[in-house]
């Protein structure tokens, strides 16, 4: 077994779009139903909000839904998405739920660079993703380590750690030679 290098773990509730998402969600749920509770209208500047409609009420489904996530979003703080592993000379990314491991020989890699992309909204968690010519790995920011290989093959592994994952990498294809 080779010597450990550098290691991160990611879960997927560190995602901060996806838990912007969520949280947002729920407090439509909440509002609704407050408004199930309290069904009188309501004008605020210029904007009418009439009573709640029917004589049957949501509320409680509201009100379970907004709680449940919430839930979600403390349970996803705690699932793994990836693990990222130098060792020797074989990069290892391994996908939790998906049981897969991705090997990138550090031999195969001819350059390596860090990446700063526009946050957005619509990121989500990948892995081994592959668009656009690159494979993806990705959790959550908006930094990436581009790896290029002989063969062709990009990868861009999204990590916190981006600056010191560049620099072993390219300590390891020094030493090289």
């Amino acid at each position: 077994m080779e010597k450990l290098i550098f290691e991160e773990q990611q879960y997927h509730g560190l995602n901060k779009h996806s838990m912007i998402r969520r949280l947002l969600l729920s407090v439509f749920c909440f509002v609704a139903y407050y408004w199930s509770e309290n069904p009188k209208p309501v004008n605020v500047a210029m904007i009418h909000i009439g009573e709640y409609p029917g004589d049957v009420k949501y509320g409680e489904l509201f009100f379970v839904l907004g709680l449940a996530l919430v839930g979600l979003s403390v349970i996803l703080l705690f699932i793994p998405h990836m693990k990222i592993k130098v060792d020797g000379n074989i990069i290892r990314i391994k996908g939790k739920l998906v049981g897969r491991v991705v090997e990138i020989p550090v031999q195969s890699i001819t350059a390596v660079r860090k990446v700063s992309v526009r946050p957005t909204i619509f990121a989500r968690p990948v892995f081994n993703l592959k668009m656009k010519g690159k494979t993806r790995f990705y959790t959550w920011g908006n930094e990436f380590v581009e790896v290029r290989s002989n063969t062709g093959e990009v990868y861009r592994i999204g990590t916190q750690k981006s600056g010191e994952l560049v620099q072993i990498l390219r300590n390891l294809l020094k030493s090289r030679g």
